[in-house]
């Protein structure tokens, strides 16, 4: 079956746009060129229909900037997206508005992702009747239903967003997400800044949601133990790079990348015995100027030789396990 979205051959880097002048004093070499931040190098993923994909890492990693390409909301500076098969440029101009509208993000600070000046009904409602998924005679009974299919009270719909707590502004992120009736979403973060009652609520309603309306995830987290519980799969990124996928079950129980290794050493656990945690060595390179072969050699305890010289593939190591470590070899 064709997944849901494939992402093929994905790199993405930011620049800033020199002056005239600037440009030519670098020519003339009078001025150093403007850094280039790499974010993304070469990722390759798909997601299948109604799959939930964990996608972790330290902060700086790429999480949020891939999140953002599948979203439509970033271009990639080279590689494809390709949703159910197809490219946009490949889809007729309505097909692709579609394709777009299929695919929603819910972000992590909802106090910066809702309009302060917009009521909510305005924002749940705003995209659904500007896409025909209601009528202007249908946008009140159609936002009061999104509203409740998020946990909110639809009395509360003329209120601000200041008005609300922090769980009640992230559901409403998820009912404007809904509003135009998406079959997968991308959650950033989407539970990282609440308490840890509101996480399980905000998580116990995702997966509310997959069951009711059959949606594929992308859950982008640091927390493995949010990870662990929501997702099918696991996808580890270090510096702009997939070090790592398999299932869950799979990965928590036989990680095969150092990294990986590393961060699910110090994942806090309810154990009486004695642990001696040891923090991964170092600070994450810069995307500036990312460090030759493997990007994790410079931190890795187990680097050799060809680690800083020879980029390590993805490669299989199981039934649907892969890993990027020469060690596999």
């Amino acid at each position: 079956m064709t997944p849901r979205i494939e992402i093929n051959h994905v790199s993405k880097r930011f620049h800033r746009k020199s002056e005239l002048v600037e440009r030519l004093a670098e020519r003339m070499g009078l001025k150093a060129p403007k850094p280039v931040v790499h974010a993304l190098d070469d990722v390759s993923l798909s997601v299948d229909h109604g799959e939930v994909v964990g996608i972790v890492g330290e902060s700086g990693c790429g999480k949020s900037t891939l999140g953002r390409i599948v979203a439509g909301i970033l271009e990639p500076s080279e590689g494809e997206i390709r949703y159910h098969g197809q490219t946009l440029d490949e889809m007729p101009d309505r097909q692709a508005e579609q394709a777009r509208l299929d695919v929603q993000m819910i972000f992590q600070d909802p106090s910066s992702s809702l309009n302060p000046r917009h009521r909510v009904d305005e924002i749940v409602g705003a995209a659904a009747r500007r896409h025909g998924r209601t009528t202007r005679a249908g946008l009140a009974d159609y936002v009061a239903e999104q509203m409740r299919r998020a946990g909110l009270d639809p009395a509360m719909s003329r209120r601000f967003p200041h008005q609300f707590s922090g769980g009640q502004r992230q559901r409403i992120g998820i009912a404007r997400a809904l509003a135009v009736q998406p079959d997968m979403l991308i959650c950033d973060e989407s539970v990282a800044s609440l308490d840890v009652s509101i996480q399980a609520q905000i998580l116990n309603l995702f997966m509310d949601l997959r069951n009711e309306l059959n949606l594929t995830y992308m859950f982008i987290s640091h927390d493995l133990s949010v990870v662990e519980h929501i997702s099918d799969r696991v996808v580890v990124m270090y510096l702009g790079r997939i070090v790592e996928e398999a299932p869950v079950a799979e990965l928590f129980a036989h990680p095969a990348h150092p990294y990986t290794r590393a961060l699910l050493q110090e994942i806090p656990q309810l154990d009486t015995k004695r642990r001696h945690y040891t923090p991964i060595v170092g600070e994450i390179p810069s995307p500036l100027a990312p460090p030759t072969g493997c990007h994790f050699h410079p931190r890795c305890p187990l680097a050799m030789p060809r680690c800083a010289i020879e980029r390590p593939e993805l490669r299989r190591v199981g039934a649907a396990h892969s890993s990027a470590c020469h060690l596999n070899d």
